[in-house]
């Protein structure tokens, strides 16, 4: 393990490269394996869930290289052309990567073991499992709807019309990749608006798709062409240096390129209802994407509601927005916060019990989170027991910047899944992040030496 201290910084001041959106990456890598042709994607997210999608796809028999500086090279094998993999698929922590992959492979010929960590193996994958076998799939006799999960594909799956039990983009993204290959029009309908990066980028790569509010169609038997994808800058990465400069007094940071997609840009909405001074400039399209170069400064923030109608704009953002809300002035409410229980970890538990351990006033409910803000920050001189979730390891770092005393976190290790340059990048613009010198561990690379032999 590798414990971090962070330790109060003074303001903080500079620019902070974001790394590639971690959600487009996985897609980008997805679809450019199943279209005709090549696919030059740039900017991919080099981490160690975005990785685990790329190897998975060469071990389904796709040509993937990596041409370096964020340049990648897929040569694509058709929309039928895996192969069955000699081995399982070992998806880490990355339940994007399992979830779309399992819709992707269910309609090729092909049988496939998905296994991943500790974290991933007790995440809920029946969502997914359930409807693709009502199209065809076949997952054995695994009934704990948990990793490990064997899955044998057919050519010949069948179109469904199926209503999403949960506001859930990764299992509309799954449904939607087998319904290519599907014979007949799938149809799904969703609870709630989620993130739409397929239906975009689905379209970048030629394929029609139909959308119309809360409703959707896609007719099987369409072939995705080689392309071009750009890939932006990961707004979920972003909050966490945004929300940190906001609680900086008299901070100005500057971020490049981020993505501002409407079904993304929940915590930016809630924190600027906050009174946070965050400028969006430059706005402008890349790879079918708006993207706004974003200025923050140091901002008193005010307690707020949030309605449960955003949260799933913002479902990856609340273990850093409850950091946020623990330091403004108020009570911030938030509700229809189940799902975060079934994410890298309990995040809703986790971030209640961190929060306490550091003073702050709250009451966790069963999809509700309220806390109490007082206009300062919390005590802190805590270690924090992280989960192995790099949310909530990088939120409870950013926390320690404003504490008078510092706060440790366990392992920091999962940072590198999302936000591989997370420490050097925050000790560049004035945070002071150390490694535990009692422990005697080495510093950790954070510049992607430690995740190479993942290539």
């Amino acid at each position: 393990m590798n414990s971090i201290i962070s330790s109060k910084s003074s303001s903080l001041q500079g620019h902070i490269r974001v790394p590639g959106d971690k959600s487009i990456s996985h897609r980008a890598l997805m679809f450019g394996a199943i279209s005709e042709g090549e696919t030059l994607v740039y900017g991919l997210l080099n981490s160690g869930d975005v990785l685990c999608t790329a190897n998975a796809l060469r071990a389904l028999g796709t040509k993937i290289t990596d041409r370096g500086d964020g340049v990648w090279s897929i040569q694509g094998v058709g929309s039928k052309g895996f192969k069955s993999p000699q081995n399982p698929l070992n998806m880490g922590n990355s339940g994007t990567s399992t979830r779309l992959l399992m819709g992707l492979v269910a309609g090729h010929d092909v049988t496939a073991t998905f296994i991943g960590d500790e974290s991933l193996s007790k995440r809920p994958m029946n969502r997914v499992v359930e409807p693709l076998r009502q199209m065809g799939a076949s997952f054995g006799d695994n009934e704990t709807g948990c990793l490990p999960l064997t899955l044998t594909g057919s050519k010949t799956l069948n179109a469904i019309t199926y209503k999403l039990p949960v506001a859930s983009a990764q299992v509309k993204s799954a449904l939607l990749l087998a319904g290519l290959n599907a014979k007949g029009t799938t149809h799904i309908t969703e609870l709630e608006l989620t993130r739409d990066y397929t239906e975009t980028m689905l379209g970048a790569f030629g394929v029609t798709i139909n959308t119309k509010g809360l409703e959707i169609a896609l007719e099987g038997g369409q072939f995705l062409e080689g392309c071009a994808i750009d890939v932006p800058a990961d707004p979920s990465s972003a909050a966490f240096p945004t929300v940190a400069a906001l609680l900086s007094e008299g901070a100005e940071v500057s971020l490049n390129n981020i993505g501002i997609n409407a079904r993304r840009f929940g915590l930016y909405e809630t924190l600027i209802e906050m009174g946070a001074d965050i400028t969006l400039k430059n706005k402008r399209t890349q790879g079918g994407e708006v993207v706004a170069d974003l200025i923050i400064k140091g901002s008193p923030l005010k307690g707020v509601n949030v309605p449960a109608n955003r949260v799933p704009s913002m479902i990856d953002e609340f273990p850093i927005f409850a950091v946020a809300a623990a330091c403004a002035d108020g009570i911030s409410m938030m509700s229809g916060l189940a799902e975060l229980r079934v994410k890298e970890s309990d995040r809703l538990a986790v971030m209640a019990k961190g929060l306490t351990q550091c003073g702050v006033q709250l009451e966790e409910g069963e999809d509700t989170l309220i806390i109490h803000g007082t206009g300062a920050p919390p005590r802190g001189g805590v270690t924090i027991e992280t989960a192995l979730d790099h949310r909530i390891a990088m939120s409870f770092l950013v926390l320690g910047t404003v504490t008078d005393d510092p706060i440790t976190i366990d392992d920091a290790s999962p940072i590198l899944t999302s936000f591989p340059n997370f420490i050097e990048s925050m000790n560049d613009i004035g945070a002071c992040f150390h490694t535990v010198e009692a422990q005697a561990i080495d510093p950790i690379d954070f510049s992607h030496e430690k995740i190479k032999h993942l290539r």
